[in-house]
């Protein structure tokens, strides 16, 4: 069984400039879990556990899967809940395209018994997970919540292998889609 999901990536500055962000979060009195910089992206959708044969069917479904290329800006730092956070994310400004891709994703897969996510799609990158909360956080979250780390053009996603560990996960390209 392989553990999979589809994916936009980020360039490396963007990567980066998110990373100095994490550095402002681990002064905050929260114990966090930051997501290694290499792993950065925006998720489009969690597919989960998968056989061999689901495997080249959905990489099958994701070639048939495109959408015109379109700007992403990565700006701010937000939170899921700020009375207790359990994810630090980054915010998409893309006009609703992410949300579109997500959409066709969902419908190329759904015939293969693949479920659709029940919860709206919000486009994000996950800067960190909070293990346990301090209210200090929302201070250090304060402080770079205007940041604007930039923007890029979108023109593929990627099909990725999640592999956990005791390290943290280790993500592997299986196939991109180049639209």
């Amino acid at each position: 069984m392989t553990r999979v999901f589809v994916a936009i990536d980020l360039p490396d500055a963007i990567r980066e400039r998110i990373a100095k962000t994490q550095t402002v979060l681990a002064q905050s009195g929260a114990r966090l879990t930051f997501v290694a910089p290499r792993n950065m992206h925006i998720t489009l959708k969690f597919i989960g556990e998968v056989d061999d044969e689901t495997l080249n069917e959905i990489r099958t479904a994701l070639e048939g899967v495109s959408a015109d290329p379109f700007e992403i800006a990565v700006r701010g730092v937000g939170a899921n809940n700020l009375r207790r956070p359990r994810v630090v994310w980054s915010n998409i400004e893309d006009a609703g395209k992410t949300g579109g891709l997500n959409s066709a994703i969902e419908d190329a897969l759904a015939p293969l018994g693949i479920e659709r996510e029940k919860r709206a799609y919000t486009a994000h990158i996950t800067i960190a997970r909070v293990r346990q909360f301090d209210p200090s956080l929302l201070g250090a979250m304060e402080q770079v919540a205007a940041t604007d780390f930039g923007s890029f053009r979108a023109d593929r996603h990627v099909l990725k292998r999640s592999t956990l560990t005791k390290q943290g996960p280790i993500y592997e390209d299986i196939m991109e889609a180049v639209w």
